[in-house]
């Protein structure tokens, strides 16, 4: 499979808010706590940390913020997802420019795109910049599966590398990874993206969990 962007547990840090706006004195012991703990990578602005209700300046300070507090101790994944693919590629390159180490994009909510449409959403993303993707798939929010078919385009693309499965549906889990097995090397990994479905799929290969009760 492909190099891994971590192994083991990412938070998906939540993002702390005062009725002026973000809380960064809070942010900023959230982030220590968790490194203090020993976290192996840390996600911004994921749909847990309120993404689809922040403005763009909002998102952007966010992932910045944590970029300079983590300091580099671990790797920092920001969630450049949006149903809007130009808005995505804007927000992956932005993510780029400031210096994080990976990016979450989950699947267009809402839209409910074709297979095709998809994969191009995706293509399109991972053409605007040179950071690693994770493909985030939670259809029960979303409306869209990334199926086995959909992976076989996607896993081509050399800088989509892994993906958050949060389908919880641990027979399409271990058809991904059966298929995953029997590619190349470089295959992406699958990391869950439901806490308590955490150890079936890392008895499937998994590379570990990107985790909201962390």
């Amino acid at each position: 499979m492909s190099t891994p962007v971590f192994k083991g547990v990412a938070t998906a840090l939540i993002t702390p808010f005062t009725d002026e706006g973000i809380d960064y004195a809070s942010f900023c012991r959230l982030i220590e706590e968790q490194l203090t703990n020993g976290i192996d990578a840390l996600v911004v602005c994921g749909t847990t940390g309120e993404a689809s209700t922040m403005s763009d300046e909002e998102r952007k300070s966010v992932v910045e913020f944590v970029i300079k507090q983590v300091h580099g101790r671990v790797p920092v994944i920001a969630g450049c997802g949006s149903n809007n693919t130009s808005h995505a590629c804007e927000l992956a390159a932005h993510a780029g420019a400031v210096g994080a180490d990976a990016l979450l994009a989950v699947t267009p909510y809402y839209n409910k795109c074709s297979p095709a449409g998809l994969v191009e959403h995706y293509r399109t993303i991972a053409g605007a910049t040179s950071l690693p993707i994770i493909v985030y798939t939670v259809p029960s929010r979303t409306g869209v599966s990334v199926t086995t078919d959909v992976w076989r385009e996607l896993a081509a693309i050399p800088n989509i590398v892994g993906t958050k499965d949060a389908t919880g549906d641990l027979r399409h889990t271990a058809r991904l990874a059966a298929m995953f097995s029997a590619d190349s090397p470089d295959s992406p990994v699958i990391y869950s993206g439901d806490d308590e479905l955490t150890l079936p799929v890392l008895s499937l290969g998994g590379g570990g969990v990107i985790s909201f009760v962390a």
